[in-house]
């Protein structure tokens, strides 16, 4: 806008010149040799603008003319540069999507337009292309190499720790993140690293010295520095507990003020303090750190403070964490096993049962267990409440990257993460929670408030009833079906009794009522059952062309073009090979055909099961695939059931 201010105003001073010009009057006289050439003021200036601004151009055009090679030069030469960067930024893009075929075509084209020694992006490239091709010897060559280049080091102080980190080498990945962090404090890997790397090696001064560099640098917030200082301080006072219990009790108590809440620095605090016979200062350091976050740790050392105390006074402790932070589960959890030592059996059954109304969890089924035994010594209620608390959900614990462990730790033993440990209840198994149906004052006797049919099992539904009679005659005709009457001496067919329930599931899935079929299956075997094992393998199966009607009746009677099976040999005798078919179609599936059992002859749930594969129709097989009963062990997959169609993917597929 200014720019256009001014060339208005100058285009106006011009004009105003120039009309002032044309009105001054007066005349220039200019001599050249014998002429006298007269003009006007007006003429005068215009041929001296012209003069001026032809000479202007020739200079120009003079110029132009003896610099043309060095700008035609300087054109190329910037084309080159464009072209090279252009392939240097292709290359790149194709390293980062890991097209090594591509960012090596690139680099020898970026490597061809542009200089080496001016461009280090070309070194990033060449490194990052060598890594894609699996060279890893070759690339830590090349990242050996930038560490002379000063605005290379960085980046090779990277490439080399990621190397090490590769390998394993837990010493030169400490070497370069602890070089790259004196380099660079501004270098947030580099700081992560070294911290991380410090606390595995357990040089907690050193560790913290980094966090206060870090801090400084403004790396970090100001909360996460000093939840990492806490944490650190935690673990350097632990390590010196036994060896310098004073160090423990300075470290400990800067620790719990930078994180009042957090349980492992108040307990070391505390058992340093109590060490020191400084009894009031640990018990505030413990009561402060429950009213910010409950945690059974605190609650032991706050009961145990002092050794002597009985297990009354132990429990009047209990109470007094209690009164502080009310109505929370490990108050609960606390002042029930106090009063369980203490022999206060009541105290610890209330204070337990109202636990486990507000969360039922292992460890108040454990608790109750133990309450039982010590009060009653009754063995099946102790179990009772045991098998409870297996099933019941986990209590808290220290948990890191999937590792569940019984002490807090500085870091993790998976990633090394320093502060990885959370007070969390361990995702290891999922269900539905169980429905306590006890009453804590009364073991092993139902709830008053519980409903008749609240029996603890989930699985079992209660039958309706309209629908008893039914039920009544399929558990009549299911136990008919499944326990048919056998000669004496035959053994128990377990393929026709699987075979059966399978048939009873597959009717009850689609929708159609198998009382009548399994009704007439069971006369069937029955019929089957009283007819002996040889005129059942002496008769045929009934031919494709029979009727779908006649099912049943061809089951009743067996075939007699079927060739007899040999008489039964001695028990010590071995079976026949085989039991051919001389009529009748071949059953479906051949790998299903009866086999002899060990006295010689086919079973009559064999026979049957053969029969009825023998059916010409393909109503009648999809009949008896509709009255298979489920099997007992069935995880539920059914082969002959619709496929269900393909949930949408979670990612887009391209």
């Amino acid at each position: 806008m200014i720019k256009i201010l001014i060339f208005i105003a100058l285009v106006f001073a011009l004009g105003f010149g120039f009309a002032w010009l044309a009105d001054m009057p007066g005349d220039v006289a200019i001599t050249v040799g014998d002429q006298l050439i007269n003009v006007s003021l007006m003429v005068a200036a215009v041929a001296i603008v012209s003069i001026v601004a032809l000479i202007m151009f020739t200079w120009w055009l003079i110029r132009v003319v003896f610099t043309s090679p060095e700008r035609v030069n300087r054109y190329f030469r910037a084309r080159k540069r464009d072209r090279g960067y252009q392939s240097l930024s292709t290359g790149i893009i194709a390293a980062g999507a890991g097209d090594s075929t591509t960012s090596r075509k690139m680099l020898k084209q970026a490597g061809g337009l542009l200089n080496e020694t001016t461009e280090p992006l070309i070194q990033l490239l060449d490194a990052q292309t060598t890594l894609l091709e699996g060279k890893h010897a070759e690339a830590r060559g090349k990242f050996e190499a930038m560490l002379d280049d000063p605005e290379l080091r960085m980046l090779g102080l990277r490439g080399l720790y990621m190397e090490a980190q590769r390998l394993g080498d837990r010493e030169a990945q400490k070497h370069y993140a602890e070089k790259a962090a004196e380099l660079g404090p501004q270098l947030v890997w580099a700081g992560k690293a070294a911290i991380d790397l410090k606390t595995a090696s357990g040089d907690w001064d050193g560790a913290i010295k980094l966090v206060d560099k870090q801090k400084q640098a403004k790396q970090i917030a100001k909360e996460d520095a000093d939840r990492k200082r806490a944490v650190l301080l935690t673990a350097l006072a632990m390590d010196n507990a036994e060896s310098d219990p004073q160090k423990t009790r300075q470290a400990a108590l800067e620790a719990h003020k930078l994180a009042p809440g957090f349980a492992p620095a108040a307990v070391t605090a505390a058992e340093a303090c109590f060490r020191l016979n400084e009894m009031r200062r640990g018990v505030k350091v413990l009561e402060t750190c429950w009213r910010k976050q409950p945690h059974p740790d605190v609650a032991l050392a706050y009961v145990n403070a002092r050794p002597g105390d009985s297990a009354l006074d132990r429990l009047k402790r209990a109470q007094r964490l209690e009164s502080i932070k009310p109505n929370t589960a490990e108050s609960w959890l606390i002042v029930a096993r106090m009063a369980l030592e203490a022999g206060e059996f009541e105290k610890a059954r209330k204070t337990a049962g109202a636990l486990l109304r507000n969360e039922p969890r292992e460890s108040a089924f454990m608790l109750m267990a133990d309450i039982e035994d010590a009060e009653t010594g009754d063995q099946g209620k102790v179990r009772e409440w045991l098998s409870r608390a297996v099933r019941a959900a986990r209590d808290p614990a220290w948990t890191a990257d999937g590792i569940v462990a019984e002490k807090w730790a500085p870091f993790s033993p998976v990633t090394g993460r320093i502060d990885a440990f959370e007070w969390k209840v361990p995702v290891e198994r999922t269900g539905a929670l169980i429905e306590n149906d006890l009453d804590p004052m009364e073991p092993g006797r139902p709830r008053r408030d519980a409903r008749p049919d609240d029996d603890g099992d989930d699985s079992v539904v209660p039958a309706l009833p309209a629908a008893d009679a039914v039920m009544r005659a399929k558990d009549d005709v299911v136990d008919a079906q499944a326990e048919p009457v056998k000669p004496k001496g035959e053994p128990v067919d377990l393929k026709a009794r699987v075979e059966a329930s399978r048939r009873a599931r597959e009717a009850e899935r689609s929708g159609a009522d198998p009382d009548i079929e399994m009704a007439a299956e069971a006369v069937a075997a029955d019929a089957e059952d009283a007819t002996p094992a040889s005129a059942d393998a002496s008769e045929p199966a009934p031919t494709g062309t029979a009727n779908t009607a006649e099912a049943p009746d061809a089951e009743e009677r067996p075939s007699a073009s079927e060739p007899k099976p040999p008489a039964p040999p001695a028990p010590a005798a071995d079976p026949p090979a085989g039991n051919g078919e001389t009529g009748g179609d071949a059953p479906e599936k051949p790998s299903e055909a009866p086999k002899p059992d060990a006295a010689g002859a086919t079973t009559v749930g064999d026979e049957a099961a053969r029969n009825g594969s023998g059916r010409g129709s393909d109503g009648a097989r999809d009949d008896e695939r509709s009255d298979r009963p489920p099997i007992p062990d069935d995880p539920g997959i059914d082969p002959d059931a619709e496929t269900e169609p393909d949930k949408p993917r979670r990612f887009r597929l391209f």
